[in-house]
């Protein structure tokens, strides 16, 4: 028996542009549930470095995904994209609407594009030596030799990305087969969601990067700094290190160590974090622009998260009849 497309709502953007807000704000209208795709807000005990919502900002409304994992385990594509589909299929069941969002466009693109990955070639120890050649090398030299092989998915990873870089080199020295080729297989079966995208944007672009200073002040506000001593401490005990965990890799925690051995003020700290973050909501946004299909909402037109929401729910609800949530069972 054929099933209908489950209905799903995503909304995605760069760091400090609003999603949480707009997602809750969508659920209550919805009868919703969140379900995060943040490759960082999974971690358990880094709540502000990694944004996490508060209870006061889910206003009841469930968030899944988020502060479940510890922070010596690593995470993966393949591993997020299995639990966010349980996760909507069990939303689903349950009557209820799913809300994807997140500023992970990896995460996104990979549900949005049905993608069939695992954990086929994985080796410890060649990932091991690829790491031990980014330290010594550079990740750029790995990138260069990733091009040389998979030039499609080189084209795509910045040189920060050292995890995505060996991880694709180490698909294809055990397995043969590139990255990019894995995804093009993975293809073969049609999209079980009919997803409706909402991407956060801004025209000026100073705009978005004003929001991102007041978060980073914010945070630290609220304790980043404390945060991220407990964090340096458990990394200098070799647990995270040793166990290639995603979580050192989180912006807000790194930048901050050069004032916890000394080497910068607080203040000179927090100005590398907001520039960091800044750099990051750059790539984020050249990810999501070229995602095609996307209903684009510029966040520095809008006054209020209030005329946000009511953009949002015109453009979900758009006369044309090409798409109306509550129409599909939600």
């Amino acid at each position: 028996m054929e099933h209908s497309p489950i209905p799903l709502t995503v909304i995605a953007g760069p760091t400090a542009s609003g999603k949480t807000g707009l997602a809750v704000a969508l659920a209550h209208r919805l009868n919703g549930e969140v379900v995060s795709a943040d490759s960082m807000q999974v971690y358990k005990g880094i709540p502000i470095g990694t944004a996490q919502p508060g209870e006061w900002e889910k206003e009841g409304v469930p968030h899944h995904l988020i502060g479940f994992l510890p922070l010596g385990e690593s995470y993966s594509v393949a591993r997020w994209l299995q639990q966010a589909r349980d996760c909507i299929a069990d939303i689903h069941s349950r009557g209820r609407h799913s809300i994807v969002c997140g500023g992970t466009g990896l995460y996104i693109s990979a549900l949005l594009d049905n993608l069939t990955l695992t954990g086929e070639g994985g080796d410890p120890a060649v990932r091991a030596r690829l790491h031990d050649r980014a330290d010594r090398e550079g990740t750029q030299a790995l990138l260069n030799e990733l091009a040389q092989t998979d030039p499609e998915t080189a084209a795509r990873l910045h040189p920060a990305d050292r995890k995505r870089i060996v991880r694709a080199l180490e698909l294809f020295e055990t397995t043969g087969v590139t990255m990019s080729e894995q995804i093009a297989r993975s293809k073969a079966e049609p999209s079980p969601y009919d997803a409706h995208v909402l991407l956060l944007d801004c025209r000026e672009r100073q705009a978005l990067y004003d929001r991102i200073n007041r978060r980073v002040d914010h945070m630290l506000e609220q304790g980043l700094a404390d945060e991220a001593r407990q964090v340096w401490d458990w990394q200098k005990g070799g647990s995270l290190a040793a166990s290639g965990a995603t979580a050192v890799q989180a912006i807000g925690h790194k930048e901050l160590v050069p004032w916890l051995t000394g080497e910068l003020t607080l203040e000179q700290a927090s100005d590398n974090l907001k520039q960091a973050t800044r750099r990051y909501a750059k790539r984020q946004l050249s990810w999501f622009r070229r995602m095609t299909g996307a209903m684009r909402l510029y966040i520095d037109e809008y006054a209020t998260a209030k005329e946000l929401t009511a953009a949002a729910w015109a453009a979900l609800n758009r006369e044309d009849g090409t798409w109306n949530p509550l129409s599909d069972g939600c």
